[in-house]
């Protein structure tokens, strides 16, 4: 996927959306010292571009129910695109399934699942084995409790040197 190019101004836009969430577009340009129609344009173009996929509350869910969070880790029995595709598109439509990650090396899939209890985790789990979507193995951790959770540091993760990402280029 080609990668597209942000200089300073845009990550500095992209930084004030992402810890804030919908701003005004005076409040916008304020943020990221840039007047207000320039600002708005930059942002609508990272919007088109599906950058900002959109906006939401970060809600802290342990304030409000008592809810079993579970770290899966799943292996599957073939690899071969199909088996990949078939797996995906199945967990894509369970909201228990909270997030999911391919990954490379000793496992397939790394899952965040969020029930109500350990028994309904239980049976989740025995439902996915018992629909021969392909799971070979897996392995589960219990959260007990969240240390840090939040979001990248965009100017230090996006600089000229600091990896596979896009480039900021000057403002």
């Amino acid at each position: 996927m080609k990668k597209i190019n942000l200089d300073a101004v845009d990550i500095r836009i992209l930084n004030a959306v992402q810890h804030h969430g919908q701003l005004s577009k005076s409040a916008l340009a304020e943020m990221v010292n840039l007047s207000p129609t320039p600002c708005w344009t930059r942002l609508n173009k990272l919007k088109k571009a599906g950058i900002v996929r959109g906006y939401h509350a970060d809600i802290d869910i342990n304030k409000i129910a008592n809810l079993t969070k579970v770290i899966v880790t799943v292996s599957l029995k073939k690899h071969r695109k199909a088996d990949f595709e078939r797996f995906e598109s199945h967990i894509a439509n369970i909201d228990e399934i909270i997030g999911c990650v391919a990954t490379g090396g000793g496992f397939d899939y790394v899952m965040t699942v969020i029930t109500p209890s350990l028994p309904t985790f239980q049976s989740l789990i025995d439902q996915l084995v018992e629909e021969e979507i392909g799971i070979d193995r897996y392995i589960t951790y219990f959260v007990t409790r969240e240390i840090k959770s939040t979001y990248p540091n965009l100017a230090k993760s996006l600089t000229e040197h600091g990896g596979r990402g896009s480039r900021i280029r000057p403002a």
